[in-house]
């Protein structure tokens, strides 16, 4: 506590009327990313005590929802669910707040309860961020926007190359309202990609035609796969690698 009084991003909560110092972290990664939106709907996680929600609201203006298995002190035009979001009833939930069209934006700045014992703490703190993200993939609409913390170790490259599996740009930052001392990163991830194709996946298909610039083209499930040096009739077994929002490329495996 004495250490936060002196912190420069407490005092500028306290005298703005945040709730906590982290309303800054968003602020700034909303700068470099343009992750919020006028208008855009947003879902945090993870979201007591509410800073996140308070700047959220600030930049959309639009429908906000917060989540957390501790009660969020109420918020004018945000809503909040008590639950766990690893729980099919709390994503239910979460859905029935931002109706049919989905989520434009999912944000998590949760951290878990640390021991002290930091592989603990980093596996625990990876495993929520998984979370995150597969709770995130289940409600943004196609092209959404993502930003989770995590704290830094061994497993964070194993974490981020599952954001770059689902996005089509991701990114790791740290902004300045975080500590010097702290081990926390952000990741971003812009343009959420269909599910219906994975990177470095293998599938068995068939080259249905042939594209303007000589390539193969199958389909997965209606989802365009160009394949580099394929025949039109064959069946071959590609690798996946390049996803883009409408189509993905792959290439034959020998």
């Amino acid at each position: 506590m004495p250490r936060d009084r002196r912190d420069y991003f407490y005092r500028k909560a306290k005298k703005e009327g945040y709730r906590s110092r982290a309303a800054f972290k968003l602020k700034q990664i909303n700068e470099k990313f343009n992750l919020i939106r006028k208008g855009d709907t947003v879902v945090d996680l993870g979201a007591a005590p509410g800073g996140w929600l308070q700047v959220a609201l600030e930049l959309s203006g639009g429908t906000v929802v917060g989540v957390d298995i501790l009660p969020i002190g109420e918020i004018e035009g945000a809503e909040t669910i008590k639950g766990d979001i690893r729980l099919d009833t709390t994503i239910e939930k979460i859905r029935a707040k931002i109706k049919k069209e989905g989520a434009d934006v999912v944000i998590c700045d949760a951290a878990p309860n640390l021991s002290g014992n930091w592989s603990y703490d980093h596996a625990r703190s990876i495993d929520l961020a998984t979370s995150a993200l597969e709770c995130a993939r289940k409600i943004l609409k196609p092209r959404g926007r993502f930003a989770v913390k995590v704290f830094q170790g061994d497993m964070f490259p194993g974490f981020i190359n599952k954001v770059r599996q689902s996005f089509v740009k991701s990114q790791a930052f740290s902004p300045e309202a975080s500590r010097k001392q702290s081990a926390e990163i952000y990741v971003i991830g812009k343009q959420l990609l269909p599910g219906i194709v994975k990177m470095n996946e293998e599938y068995t298909v068939v080259i249905e035609d042939i594209g303007a610039s000589g390539d193969g083209i199958a389909r997965i499930s209606d989802f365009v796969v160009f394949v580099k040096g394929a025949k039109q009739g064959e069946t071959v077994t590609i690798k996946i690698r390049d996803v883009k929002p409408n189509f993905a490329f792959g290439e034959i495996i020998v």
